[in-house]
């Protein structure tokens, strides 16, 4: 039988390495993951126990909003107003999604379809390639990554794409390459999508992971951000609440009214009592994402000094919870699925497969940071084992 959308996606590389780690496993084997970017951090005890006593009460076993309960959206709005500087109003330019790729790929429902086109980041994470194509439209690859001019790659893309892209995603901190951007940028995107009259969506991820002095913008603190930008921010990561599936769209009122209006048929909010508790997170544990964000900057250190002591010399990141590493060159001829394999039979390390991220990710793979320090150092004796052409 044939199958719509589904019968269009490659082979999921991704799960090639899982089945290997779990068959290794299976076999006694210790193998350290940090292919999954699935954070291990316990969330906030505040928001578990909220999310606890509001599951007790039977008036919260309800349908909630598909837009969210006001005081998260009021809570959203305050965060950005600390964090950031931004003044949003929650009742028109804050609205809740099931997790950032839910808000995503919705999203693009409502902006794409047949005939339209999109600018995306390349290599990038794979939601931001498959969600414009889902809904029909054509993905333009902007490359982005270590020695490319991403500001003048899209340029480039734009001119040469007809019809003029409707859309243009950005994800900084980057998921996988882990680039970072200024100020400077989010405004010289701003004025181009105000000049050519095309929408910005940032995923902003990882706007509190970030490191070596580094602060992450968000794109709405540009002034006039919100006549052409829509950004998504998720408790994912900032408040280690991954498995929750809370996060939010914010900025332009037109476009986040046209994503409530989607999500009213499509679903009714997430859980009420998760919704409570994220709230009580935001409101009461602000400083959260700070001690997230230092256990992931010593996981980074762990990481990247021990592989330099091996051999395997990579760039300190200064955002997001991965590294992206170029295969050292005696076994780039591998390729990033075989040189993933490799090193989940050698080394009993597992790592996700630069290819898995679309065009622009074959020679690399990508370290996710979701393991402490002791099994990162356990990890690098393996590698270094198994890596012997390192020296």
């Amino acid at each position: 039988m044939d199958f719509r959308r589904i019968d269009a996606l490659p082979p999921y590389v991704f799960a090639t390495i899982d089945a290997l780690k779990i068959d290794a496993r299976r076999a006694g084997e210790d193998v350290v993951d940090l292919g999954f970017g699935n954070p291990d951090l316990p969330s906030p005890t505040v928001a578990v126990e909220k999310l606890c006593d509001a599951a007790r009460n039977p008036k919260n076993h309800r349908y909630s909003a598909s837009r969210g309960i006001p005081k998260l959206r009021l809570a959203i709005t305050d965060l950005y107003q600390r964090r950031f500087g931004v003044e949003l109003d929650p009742e028109t330019q804050a609205c809740t999604a099931i997790g950032a790729k839910e808000g995503f790929s919705h999203l693009m429902w409502v902006l794409l379809g047949p005939g339209d086109a999109a600018l995306v980041p390349s290599p990038s994470y794979p939601i931001h390639i498959w969600g414009p194509l889902f809904a029909g439209a054509d993905v333009r690859h902007v490359r982005l990554g270590p020695d490319q001019d991403f500001f003048a790659n899209l340029l480039e893309a734009w001119e040469e794409s007809w019809p003029r892209p409707r859309v243009i995603v950005l994800s900084f901190p980057h998921n996988p390459t882990t680039t970072c951007v200024d100020f400077e940028f989010m405004q010289a995107m701003v004025d181009f999508a105000r000049e050519h009259d095309v929408l910005l969506v940032h995923d902003n991820a990882y706007a509190d992971l970030a490191f070596d002095g580094h602060d992450p913008p968000s794109i709405l603190q540009v002034e006039g951000a919100t006549d052409v930008a829509v950004e998504i921010y998720t408790l994912t990561k900032s408040f280690s609440m991954a498995g929750w599936r809370m996060g939010f769209v914010l900025g332009n009122a037109e476009v986040v009214a046209a994503l409530a209006k989607i999500k009213s048929y499509l679903d009714y909010g997430t859980f009420q009592p998760i919704q409570i508790a994220a709230t009580v997170a935001m409101n009461e544990e602000p400083d959260f994402p700070k001690q997230v964000n230092e256990v992931y900057r010593g996981r980074r250190d762990a990481l990247i000094d021990g592989l330099a002591r091996i051999g395997w010399e990579i760039e300190k990141p200064m955002g997001t919870m991965f590294v992206w590493a170029k295969i050292p060159e005696p076994y780039e001829e591998l390729g990033s699925l075989e040189f993933a394999k490799k090193l989940v039979q050698d080394a009993k390390v597992a790592v996700a497969p630069g290819m898995g991220f679309g065009p622009g990710g074959e020679g690399f793979v990508r370290f996710a940071l979701v393991e402490n320090e002791q099994r990162i150092g356990q990890a690098v004796r393996g590698i270094r084992k198994a890596l012997e052409k390192l020296g």
